[in-house]
């Protein structure tokens, strides 16, 4: 990488709002550029399907042109239990050149789908003490998804060089802002609007992952039925803003109320993760990314319920900022833009 040369854009199209950061890379470390984001309508993606494409490539286009980003090359990420499928698993041992040539055949014992409608990838983690065995990791993801979001950002005007996993994405903000322990258990948790993204790693290395098809936009329509107040009103109300007639404190017992669900599917996952772990392994910590991270006393409650110590996620913790930007709203946003600057963090050719 050529020092001070132009990033990538970290594209993160979710479906309430849209985030972009540009990072530069420097010797040592990188540097924040640009970043910004821009609401969506909610009927424009519904549970992760791209409804409304115009609509969505002119939010990209606004995007663009109120963040004054000059990059084109952009990287960007699918989720969703639906269409894409992460499953570590043991494999005889080979080469990587090897493996590329039957990955098709290796995985189709694991792949729900047609083998022919998906996208594969796989990275080897490791050997296995017996030395005849490897731990790899394999993803697919459906071509039509992918082909969706491709399209919405390249009729943005944009070039869309890799498509990673918001999971994944989550595990570059880590490895950039944090120290890993070999023997502790991370829980990395993504709370966007309609999906849950957990990557549990162990050492810098993924062990388990999951996404679930449900998020924050059920608090909101929690707080439209209890109150009767339009979808805007319910998001203003869920992080903690005023609307006539509606007071404080009932507010707080619907949220509260509705997080439980939320927290409820979080803790089954949790419970599942320790379940295929051998020794019924325990998690150490657990890093709190997406909108709903923002919802007061969401925090303090998967704390409680879970048992193990939340905290929100710093993405520009080790990033340089500098002083053109506003440190406290940086602060603010950190765990809605989480994705996207780690999605800023790859660079072509990288696994």
């Amino acid at each position: 990488m050529i020092l001070g040369s132009k990033g990538i854009i970290g594209l993160d199209i979710g479906s309430r709002h849209i985030k972009a950061v540009e990072l530069k890379e420097f010797k040592g470390g990188y540097h924040l550029e640009r970043l910004g984001i821009v609401s969506l309508l909610p009927e424009l993606i519904v549970d992760g399907s791209i409804i409304d494409a115009p609509r969505v490539v002119e939010a990209i286009k606004k995007l663009i042109a109120e963040t004054s980003i000059k990059a084109r090359d952009a990287t960007i990420s699918v989720s969703g239990h639906s269409s894409v499928i992460i499953k570590r698993v043991s494999l005889q041992q080979m080469s990587e050149d090897e493996l590329s040539e039957s990955i098709k055949f290796e995985a189709e014992q694991y792949i729900p789908f047609d083998i022919e409608d998906v996208s594969l990838d796989f990275q080897i983690l490791d050997q296995r003490q017996d030395e005849s065995q490897m731990d790899v990791l394999i993803v697919a993801v459906k071509k039509d998804k992918i082909n969706e979001y491709v399209s919405v950002v390249n009729e943005a005007g944009l070039t869309s060089v890799i498509v990673d996993v918001d999971a994944f994405a989550l595990e570059n903000i880590y490895e950039v802002n944090y120290e890993f322990s070999e023997d502790e258990n991370i829980a990395i948790v993504n709370i966007g609007a309609s999906t849950i993204n957990i990557n549990i790693l162990k050492g810098g290395v993924s062990v388990f992952t999951r996404d679930s098809s449900i998020g924050g936009n059920m608090l909101s329509e929690a707080l439209q039925r209890e109150f009767t107040v339009s979808y805007d009103n319910a998001e203003r109300l869920k992080f903690g803003e005023t609307v006539e007639g509606v007071s404080q404190e009932d507010v707080a017992s619907v949220l509260m109320s509705a997080s439980e669900d939320i927290v409820g599917e979080i803790s089954r996952s949790f419970d599942f993760f320790k379940s295929t772990t051998k020794m019924g392994e325990e998690l150490n910590e657990i890093i709190l990314c997406g909108g709903c991270a923002l919802v007061k006393d969401l925090v303090p409650l998967l704390t409680e319920r879970i048992g193990v110590s939340a905290k929100m996620v710093e993405p520009f913790k080790n990033i340089h900022v500098p002083d053109a930007f506003d440190k406290g709203y940086l602060m603010k946003i950190g765990p809605v833009v989480a994705v996207a600057t780690g999605l800023a963090l790859r660079r072509i050719g990288d696994r």
